[in-house]
């Protein structure tokens, strides 16, 4: 293809701006009701509060003014394991925190360690690499990460598809202990020699079902079996999502000491409970209407539409603008710079529908989307649990519809009727 030209902008760096979050909702601490199963031997115990670690000051300050008041329970859980050195398996509804169930503690032995900030180098060995399906969800990490290294010497980079290649390597060479990298980068970044593994402590998975399945399964072979890439004995591998289908958990033990420990908050894959959920019954040929006569009933509150193809996305979301509901579109054809000012738009309540694929499926943190409509429904019952967990997020409410057709849906009715019912 034609040769990336983009540059994102830098993200704004003054303290309010790389603070910034959004409210807790009304049932943040209804969380604690959850159940929590930790399997495997010898887990340590749960921590109760931030202040019950011995963190370094300066991440307490941080932790604190991202809003961590208290810890959600997949933090309580998973913090003193990582903490303790054990690799791990987490699996928690979607919105309840898991980023920094892994950041803090990553950031907390860096700092332990006495990590030294990495100067000007062709080639930079980070401590910490993660990994995550889409740019999206990476830049989102890496913006979250920026939070607890405030005001100390470690140094977070992202890099990712559709930015020029360029300008990921200048990110780098200025130093990186934390890579925050979409798989194709991160392996193209590696095999130009500028990112050198031999100093990787902690390999982070995010989405780590996805990262395991089809579509990324074998990128991630190929990192684990770098030659430089100290082995699973001895580095810390974890992994985090709201969904393991069995056969992933199975996929995951080639990746973990034998040892590892598996978090459930929960049930494995279960809908976010602050998500109301609601399924009509629509047939290919009315879904425009009701789509319409949803959107007019909602008004101007945020509203993710989940489309099956890329084409279907652009089309949908140009038949809303004719209707005069402002909209935009994000999938993986777009460019970058498009994706990016899509989410842009979204996020400002410029365009208050963003139509979009599965690309926006997993892990996105946009405040106030008060809607998912699944226009049409995905093809695995995971997928739909991801999607609709774009909102309900933080104990915050929100509404989800799913449009079925018998014809094109059925296969999926079994396990909705599971997950609806649970």
């Amino acid at each position: 293809g034609p040769r990336v030209t983009y540059v994102p902008p830098p993200p704004p760096d003054d303290e309010q701006a790389i603070f910034a979050r959004y409210q807790t909702g009304m049932n943040f601490d209804k969380y604690d009701e959850n159940v929590v199963e930790v399997s495997g031997r010898d887990p340590p115990a749960a921590l109760m509060s931030f202040s019950d670690t011995n963190m370094c000051h300066t991440l307490t300050v941080n932790i604190a003014k991202a809003g961590y008041s208290k810890p959600t329970p997949v933090q309580k859980y998973s913090i003193p394991i990582i903490l303790a050195g054990r690799d791990l398996m987490a699996c928690a509804q979607t919105g309840s925190g898991k980023t920094a169930a892994f950041l803090v503690p990553v950031v907390a032995q860096m700092m332990r360690d006495g990590v030294t900030a990495s100067s000007f180098k062709e080639q930079q060995q980070p401590e910490c690499i993660i990994t995550a399906p889409t740019r999206e969800l990476v830049n989102q990490i890496f913006l979250e990460a920026r939070k607890f290294v405030y005001g100390t010497c470690i140094r977070p980079v992202v890099i990712y598809g559709g930015t020029q290649t360029d300008y990921s390597i200048r990110q780098i060479k200025q130093g990186c202990n934390i890579l925050c990298a979409t798989p194709g980068r991160l392996l193209d970044t590696i095999g130009r020699g500028k990112i050198g593994l031999h100093n990787v402590k902690y390999l982070v998975l995010d989405e780590a079902d996805r990262m395991l399945d089809m579509g990324f399964g074998a990128d991630m072979k190929k990192l684990v079996s770098f030659p430089d890439m100290p082995p699973k004995d001895k580095r810390q591998t974890l992994m985090f999502s709201a969904t393991f289908p069995e056969e992933v958990q199975r996929l995951a033990g080639e990746f973990l000491k034998t040892d590892f420990l598996f978090v459930v908050v929960g049930r494995v894959g279960g809908a976010c409970s602050d998500v109301q959920q609601n399924i009509l019954q629509v047939s290919q040929y009315f879904k425009r209407d009701k789509l319409i006569e949803i959107l007019h009933s909602i008004g101007d509150e945020r509203t993710l539409v989940f489309v099956d193809t890329k084409k279907k996305a652009d089309f949908i979301a140009c038949f809303l603008c004719q209707e005069n509901i402002p909209a935009t579109s994000i999938h993986g054809d777009r460019e970058q710079r498009e994706r990016e000012m899509a989410l842009r738009d979204f996020r400002s309540g410029k365009c208050p529908v963003l139509v979009a694929t599965s690309v926006a499926a997993r892990g996105l943190d946009i405040e106030s989307v008060q809607h998912v409509i699944n226009f049409d429904l995905p093809s695995t019952i995971e997928e739909y649990v991801h999607r609709i967990g774009r909102t309900g997020r933080c104990g915050n409410t929100g509404k989800a519809v799913g449009f079925f057709d018998n014809s094109s849906d059925g296969h999926l009715a079994q396990p909705l009727i599971k997950v609806l019912s649970d």
